[in-house]
């Protein structure tokens, strides 16, 4: 019979998994039936833009978290795909901080052509995964969105690669309930624009706060307070961005701190975080963690130790995204294709126990990207995956990391040194800050600005 793998999700990660097997059969390697179950109507995941939030076309909640005028907050040259690079896409070295438009077209330019798209079932959500041990495989219970109708396919592996950024985490403050402005979560922040003229309160304390507060004073708003949990961000922010303390209540639209302090503010986004949210998986299958860079029970951050059959990608906290998804679909792909051997259960559990001791031992973030560079090293050492400058990259981060120090609006205005080819990223021809315009033309036309 046909050996059958089930990937959920044709996001970066999924494209990532279907991409290593194509590499694969190019290799002359004969490789299983595969089956992409996407539930949007396009590939892309979170990078599949959409005006839509809340619900979706079908009644479903919305998977996308994406926004207008996102731009990268890390180097590119973190994120290069080693055997696709960025100037083998565009034809030309481009700046080290696109835009979300840009950024799409590179990863669909690589799905594209390794061919992907005939293997992916579109508008197609995955309603239950379970394991037949007397089978030995898995049912999957899918549901065709646009005609409400489902069926059972059979599976001898399952590949997990939704993301875990579109489930958000929400708490409440006393006073929300009597609040007159509009509340929402960062899952449904759509457009700075909104915001111009008003008095914005930010409460989350990581990338995302800090980069929709800039959004929103980029475009135009009165002021944006940070309203941190634990301890400041610490940047330095332009005129009309402040950080305090952890929201304690809200009277009517005045927003009270834990230091005692108070401000007006005409609307709230909860930049709190996300949760790795999988009510489709049967429960002995079934991923649960906080976002860390090691999640238990994960081998290789990848094998479910109680059945390896069953595989997550991208489910770790980032600073490398599709370098990280790569490294983990190529190690998939090997075991799926019998090129991998796994250890036993007690091996697997002891080695992941070894990696969760040691990201809790972590100092600081120059650490932490050490550790999830190590993490990277250690599936690349497993495959054939196409080698790149992996220490450069580290170099990246940490420099990347002073950048932001310096100036919180300028860091994007650097460039960075490809660790595929070593070309150096042009500088964009306008400042980020002064950049209103986001598009893949504006962005890609060279020169300065008329």
């Amino acid at each position: 019979m046909v050996t059958r793998v089930a990937i959920v999700g044709a996001g970066p990660s999924g494209l990532a998994q279907l991409h290593a097997f194509e590499q694969a059969r190019a290799g002359g390697a004969e490789i299983p039936e595969l089956v992409c179950f996407e539930k949007q109507d396009d590939w892309g995941g979170l990078w599949n833009y959409t005006w839509r939030s809340g619900l979706d076309q079908y009644g479903n909640p919305c998977h996308g978290s994406m926004y207008r005028y996102l731009w990268s907050n890390g180097p590119k040259e973190c994120l290069e795909f080693s055997d696709y690079t960025f100037e083998q896409h565009f034809g030309t070295a481009i700046p080290s901080f696109p835009p979300r438009e840009v950024l799409y077209d590179y990863i669909k330019g690589r799905a594209e052509a390794s061919d992907v798209r005939r293997h992916i079932r579109f508008d197609t959500a995955v309603r239950w995964i379970e394991y037949d041990p007397a089978r030995e495989t898995f049912d999957v219970t899918v549901e065709a969105l646009a005609e409400g109708a489902s069926r059972v396919e059979q599976f001898d592996h399952v590949i997990v690669a939704t993301g875990h950024f579109s489930v958000p985490n929400v708490p409440d403050f006393p006073g929300f309930d009597r609040f007159p402005g509009r509340i929402l979560h960062s899952h449904d922040f759509r457009d700075a624009q909104e915001f111009a003229g008003r008095d914005l309160l930010v409460v989350g304390g990581s990338y995302s706060a800090e980069d929709i507060a800039l959004q929103a004073k980029k475009y135009g708003a009165n002021s944006v307070t940070i309203s941190y949990r634990t301890a400041p961000m610490g940047f330095p922010w332009p005129d009309g961005i402040a950080e305090v303390p952890l929201l304690s209540r809200l009277e009517g639209r005045t927003a009270h701190f834990a230091d005692g302090s108070a401000r007006d503010v005409d609307a709230i986004i909860l930049c709190t975080g996300y949760q790795h949210h999988f009510p489709f998986v049967a429960s002995d299958l079934r991923l649960r963690t906080a976002n860390v860079l090691y999640p238990p029970d994960l081998y290789k951050g990848v094998f479910w130790t109680d059945n390896p059959k069953m595989m997550y990608l991208g489910m770790q906290d980032q600073f490398y995204t599709f370098t990280l998804f790569d490294a983990e679909a190529w190690v998939a792909r090997d075991f799926v294709l019998g090129r991998l051997e796994l250890p036993s259960r007690e091996e697997m559990e002891k080695d992941v126990a070894e990696w969760r001791a040691r990201e809790e031992a972590l100092p600081d973030a120059f650490a932490q990207i050490d550790f999830q560079a190590d993490h990277i090293a250690d599936l690349m050492a497993l495959t054939d995956y196409p080698a790149f400058d992996l220490d450069l990259t580290r170099a990246h981060f940490k420099k990347w990391e002073h950048d932001k120090e310096e100036s919180i609006i300028g860091y994007r205005d650097r460039g960075f040194s490809s660790p595929c080819t070593g070309t150096p990223a042009p500088i964009h021809h306008t400042l980020w800050w002064e950049a209103h315009d986001d598009s893949l033309t504006t962005f890609l036309r060279t020169g300065h600005p008329a």
